[in-house]
């Protein structure tokens, strides 16, 4: 949790990000978990983790990643644009929001 906290903070704090209210989530297959927040007015909000077979809701941001890279990225040894281009990293959006997440990532 520490380590996501630390992830989406950071996106959440990137001046293209200013005026967005996004429902996100990150999905942990290894752990079984999908992590729920929500991105807005500049921070990350209500982030709680939930097993990821008792998740009904569609989150307007959608991440999937392993625990391992999700630590690698924490802690700089894996950077998001290139682990996202060789599908280590998944993210879903609108196409509105993912314009808007190039721009921040």
């Amino acid at each position: 949790m520490t380590a996501l906290k630390g992830i989406l903070g950071d996106l959440a704090a990137n001046p293209a990000a200013e005026g967005l209210d996004r429902s996100l989530s990150c999905r942990i297959p290894d752990l079984g978990q999908i992590v729920r927040g929500r991105l807005a007015r500049g921070t990350v909000h209500e982030l709680r983790a939930e097993p990821e077979d008792q998740s009904l809701e569609k989150a307007d941001i959608r991440l999937t990643m392993t625990s391992d890279d999700l630590v690698a990225l924490t802690d700089g040894q894996l950077s998001f644009g290139p682990a996202w281009a060789t599908g280590r990293i998944k993210l879903e959006a609108g196409l509105r929001d993912l314009l808007r997440l190039r721009k921040m990532i």
